[in-house]
C-alpha cells in the first residue's frame, strides 16, 4: 500500500512539473480611444437642460471588449493579442459624454445614472474594420434616440461613418477608431443642436 501512494505522488508531482513548461499565453495589449480636442459651441445655442447618455446597446459580437475585424468576405473575427480596455459600448458612451461636454451644448452632459432632462438612446450597430481594401477601414453606425422628460422620444436617426486607416498595424486602426468617433461627435452635437427641444 505504501508503495502504491508514491507511486500516485510521484505521477501528481510530474503532472504539475509538466503543466509549468507549457508556454504562458501572452497578455493582451489594451487600447483606448484616443482623445481629440473639440470646439466648444457658440453661448447662443447653448441649451438650459441636462443631457444623459446611456450605455448604446449592441449585439454580442460588440457587446466585449475585443476589436472586431472583417478580414474578407463573410468571415468575422478579432486581433489577436489586442482589446480594447473596457467594453465597446461602454467605451463609446465615455467618449460621446467627454465630446459633448467639450462642446458644452447642454447645462450638463452625463451617463444616465444621474439626474437628466432628455435622455439619448442608442444602438451600436457596427464598430469593427473591415479589409474592403489594405489597409482597412473602421465602420461604424449608430442609430440614436432623443427621449425627454415625458419619456416620449423626440427625434431619432442615425449616423453611418467610414474612416480609413494609415496603415495595418493594430496602434493606426485604433486611431482610425478615434477618428471615427470624434466625426460621429461632432455629427452629433450639430444633430442635437438643431433637434434638442428647448
Amino acid at each position: 500500500m505504501p508503495i502504491f501512494r508514491i507511486v500516485v505522488m510521484m505521477s501528481a508531482l510530474s503532472l504539475l512539473s509538466a503543466c509549468s513548461v507549457l508556454p504562458e499565453k501572452a497578455p493582451s495589449t489594451l487600447y483606448r480611444l484616443p482623445a481629440m480636442a473639440t470646439q466648444a459651441t457658440p453661448d447662443a445655442t447653448r441649451l438650459p437642460g441636462r443631457l444623459g447618455i446611456a450605455t448604446p446597446e449592441a449585439g454580442h459580437l460588440l457587446s466585449s471588449n475585443r476589436i472586431v475585424v472583417f478580414p474578407e468576405g463573410n468571415v468575422v473575427n478579432v486581433y489577436e493579442g489586442a482589446r480594447w480596455h473596457e467594453d465597446a459600448p461602454q467605451l463609446l458612451q465615455a467618449k460621446l459624454i467627454a465630446g459633448l461636454q467639450q462642446h458644452a451644448l447642454f447645462a450638463d452632459v452625463s451617463s444616465d445614472r444621474l439626474p437628466y432632462d432628455l435622455l439619448l438612446l442608442s444602438e451600436l450597430r457596427h464598430f469593427q474594420s473591415e479589409y474592403d481594401v489594405s489597409p482597412p477601414s473602421v465602420n461604424l453606425q449608430l442609430d440614436v434616440q432623443l427621449v425627454g422628460a415625458d419619456q416620449q422620444p423626440t427625434a431619432s436617426t442615425s449616423f453611418a461613418i467610414r474612416e480609413r486607416a494609415k496603415s495595418a498595424e493594430i496602434p493606426d486602426v485604433v486611431n482610425a477608431f478615434g477618428s471615427a468617433t470624434d466625426r460621429l461627435t461632432e455629427q452629433l452635437a450639430r444633430w442635437l443642436a438643431a433637434n434638442a427641444p428647448r
